[in-house]
């Protein structure tokens, strides 16, 4: 199937700039207004708080934190610092300012000291330390606040080698806690990582002299999300910094944003470029802490050098260099690829690189990440300034290049943050501008669609031996989500786009039309293996069909979606890929694959001896191991769905069940396995839960009664909204049996009403797929009638259809 771009009318509208347009940057500056003359209108009424008596000399009244920096938000704290030279009755002092602040309900953090007070709860205190390197004076006597500054500064300049190891220890367990704020779906603005914590942290290592201070860029990041905070306090009237879903729309509106999508590409923008200068930062403190033998004290760093600027650098300028001295003291320089070589721990450009060679960029970005080093950022600046690009189509070293950097793993990762972060990315594929910081949908993924894509493609590095053509892997990784930026749905719509840019990388045209499909399918292996039965031939017959779209290159593109699924599934989160997927689409794969060999697929299993042995044990028997349930009992209708309310009597929500039958001399029978965690708290007693299925299979225990008693005694809680649920019949899926696909936000009890509304339709369910991803529950069940057949009236499966949903609502 050939499918053309949408026309420009049908496109998806480009991303929206943060304060591109006139009135986000109108809200933007009256925001920034509002925070001066708060700032202005507080230190006049603390200077006359200070006034008010008797003012003897020697005291000063000192901001420290957002107030010092003039940045305090509505919800923000006010951090004050009496200073005084030994005054005995400052305590009386201290109460004339301190009583009106609380008072007025404002937050306030405050402290008395002397100088040398001050000085000591600094050396030994980070927090104390780092808001009073921004100490300001807000009333009093300006040389002791200007002895305060200078005696803190000297101690944190002096001692540079360990408080910034212990600085950046403490980043780092803040960034393990909070996560990254660029790819968090409800992040806290100030402290998780490249937020607002982060650049008052590269301000004071810069204040060490071991780096300098954060550039246009970053602070252009920080006024955002200090825009942002501003207008989350402002709107929600509290003080907590953590964006949550419900009030993005509203902090949007307040900034004169489009929507909360364009909120929140803005934050991740704003998140990364912070996130990236972080990264520099801290690799020259690294160097600095580990060769800090080399220079006495650390002087003001100069600019990084690029390559051509090598020869004339000063060594011994700003914090020293991780790279091995060579004979004249300077870092040795280390080639790592044609035209890049390692210095001081980064890759630069060889002093004969060849800036028109198109291929020279991804070239040396693949030998970065191969060699597992950040390109220095000066470096990759003069590339995107004056580096030549390849054209349509590249070249073959171009794109041998792309694959070399793809094909690194995880080290790829930071690579290509640094080119995307200097524009190169959507120069080198413009289509990239459609999904860069584009939210996701689905709450299951961790990253952002671009990051996710580059995540993919660096899991499928893994996979490479697996497949007979592993540069068609690591592409159709990195483009396997591509059509995310356009409309419709995103698999069609991104095997269009891949097609172009397949061939705009100059692949041969069969292996574009490899490219398309895989993308066009990406979704199809894992879809098929968690949602329909693998043991009907339709199912493999599904398979097989898809890719008989390339004839000829079949087998080689099985094995390719095999191993973009694993990679997908790896890089989309925990709720998205486990043991237990990736199992079943290894052995739809391996099905499909003996179809394609023209061999007949297995049958489907047996039972295990072991599961025959329960069942055969009084007829049925149960068997509690941890979150694993099985039941083995004579098949009979409502036999799950009655097992599952058993479940939800005792607060084990199901993540996931599975039915096979087997019909043995004995009879048929049926194995149950479920996989369930506790809705909360510890797990039941395993004993009782086994009691009560055993009740359950021998007709001793109204499962329906008991949970209507469990339902009127727990107290409904309001939360989210969610979208409604969706019941659809699946045609053609099954010869055997009406496939029915349930989608709905999962709840207690949500497989019990389901099966109740299979019993009123007196219909049996024959085997099903139940999932839970996250909060969203998938469920499929191949339904018959009671002769064991499909439903035949033509009436049936809407009826069906009708009342699950009435069910479920």
């Amino acid at each position: 199937m050939t499918l053309a771009r949408p026309p420009a009318g049908d496109r998806a509208p480009a991303p929206a700039p943060a304060g591109g347009t006139g009135t986000a940057e109108a809200a933007r500056a009256a925001l920034a207004r509002a925070r001066a003359a708060r700032a202005a209108e507080l230190d006049r009424w603390l200077a006359s708080l200070l006034a008010a008596g008797p003012a003897p000399d020697g005291v000063a009244l000192v901001a420290v934190g957002s107030h010092a920096r003039r940045e305090l938000t509505p919800g923000g704290d006010l951090d004050l610092v009496l200073l005084h030279r030994g005054l005995a009755g400052v305590a009386a002092l201290a109460d004339r300012v301190w009583y009106p602040v609380w008072d007025s309900g404002t937050r306030l953090d405050h402290s008395v000291r002397t100088v040398h007070e001050a000085r000591t709860v600094a050396r030994g205190d980070m927090k104390a330390a780092l808001g009073l390197l921004s100490a300001r004076r807000i009333a009093g006597d300006h040389a002791l606040v200007d002895e305060l500054r200078a005696a803190v500064l000297t101690d944190w300049r002096a001692d540079a080698p360990a408080r910034l190891t212990e600085l950046s220890a403490m980043c780092r367990d803040r960034w393990e806690a909070q996560g990254e704020l660029a790819f968090l779906q409800e992040p806290d603005l100030k402290e998780a990582r490249g937020g607002l914590r982060d650049v008052h942290v590269m301000h004071a290592v810069a204040a060490s002299w071991v780096a300098s201070a954060p550039d246009a860029r970053v602070r252009s990041a920080h006024d955002l999300l200090l825009d942002v905070r501003h207008a989350l306090h402002e709107v929600t009237g509290r003080s907590s910094d953590r964006l949550v879903l419900q009030e993005k729309q509203a902090v949007a509106e307040t900034l004169g944003l489009l929507d909360a999508d364009v909120l929140q590409r803005s934050i991740a923008e704003a998140a990364r470029a912070i996130t990236y200068a972080a990264s520099h930062l801290w690799r020259r403190v690294d160097r600095f802490t580990r060769t800090r033998a080399r220079t006495a004290r650390p002087t003001p760093p100069t600019a990084h050098l690029d390559a051509a600027d090598l020869s004339k650098a000063d060594p011994n300028a700003g914090a020293p260099g991780a790279g091995r001295p060579g004979g004249d003291g300077r870092p040795e320089r280390r080639p790592v690829g044609d035209g890049a070589v390692e210095y001081e721990g980064e890759v630069v450009l060889a002093r004969n690189a060849d800036l028109n060679d198109p291929a020279l960029v991804l070239r040396l970005a693949a030998a970065a990440a191969q060699a597992g080093l950040p390109p220095a950022p000066a470096t990759v600046t003069r590339l995107a300034e004056r580096a030549v690009l390849p054209r349509d189509p590249w070249p073959a070293e171009a794109r041998d290049a792309l694959v070399s950097l793809l094909g690194a793993g995880p080290a790829a990762i930071a690579v290509w943050e640094a080119l995307d972060q200097a524009g190169l990315i959507v120069r080198l594929l413009p289509d990239w501008e459609r999904v860069r910081n584009r939210p996701q949908r689905n709450p299951v993924h961790r990253f952002t669609v671009d990051r996710h894509l580059v995540e993919t493609a660096a899991a499928a590095a893994a996979l490479t031996r697996e497949v007979a053509r592993p540069d068609l892997l690591l592409v159709g990784a990195l483009l396997h989500d591509i059509g995310k930026g356009w409309p419709g749905d995103h698999s069609t719509s991104g095997a269009v786009v891949a097609r172009d840019i397949g061939a705009r990388l100059g692949f041969p045209e069969e292996d574009v039309r490899v490219l398309e499909t895989l993308v066009r399918h990406h979704l199809l292996l894992p879809e098929t293996a968690t949602r329909r039965d693998i043991d009907d031939p339709v199912t493999v017959q599904t398979v097989t069909a898809a890719v008989a779209e390339v004839p000829g290159r079949e087998r080689e593109l099985l094995d390719l979606l095999a191993a973009l699924a694993i990679a997908d599934g790896g890089a989309t989160g925990p709720a998205a890929w486990g043991s237990w997927k990736a199992g079943l689409v290894a052995e739809l794969a391996r099905r499909a694959g003996a179809a394609l060999a023209g061999g007949t697929p297995p049958p489907a299993p047996a039972l295990a001896p072991g599961h025959l042995a329960l069942a055969r044990h009084d007829g049925a028997a149960v068997r509690v191991a941890g979150s694993r349930i099985t039941i083995a009992a004579p098949d009979r209708p409502g036999l799950l769905w009655r097992a599952a309310g058993v479940l939800a009597l005792h607060r084990l929500a199901v993540k996931t069940a599975r039915t096979t039958s087997s019909l043995d001399g004995e009879g048929d029978t049926a194995v149950l396995d479920f996989t369930a965690v506790p809705e909360y708290g510890t797990p039941p007693d395993p004993a009782s839960l086994e009691a009560d299925l055993r009740r359950m299979l021998a007709g001793r225990l109204d499962v329906a009664a008991r949970l209507e008693r469990r339902a009127r005694a727990v107290r409904a809680r309001p939360g989210i909204t969610v979208p409604p649920p969706r019941v659809m019949i699946v045609p053609d899926a099954s010869r055997t049996a009406t496939v029915v696909e349930v989608r709905a936000h999962d709840r207690p009890g949500l497989l019990w009403r389901i099966g109740q509304a299979f019993g009123a339709c007196g219909v049996q369910i024959r085997a099903a797929q139940v999932d839970t991803l996250g909060a969203e529950a998938v469920d499929v069940f191949y339904v018959v009638d009671e002769q064991g057949r499909p439903l035949e009236d033509p009436a049936a499966p809407a009826a069906v259809r009708d009342e699950v949903l009435a069910a479920l609502r």
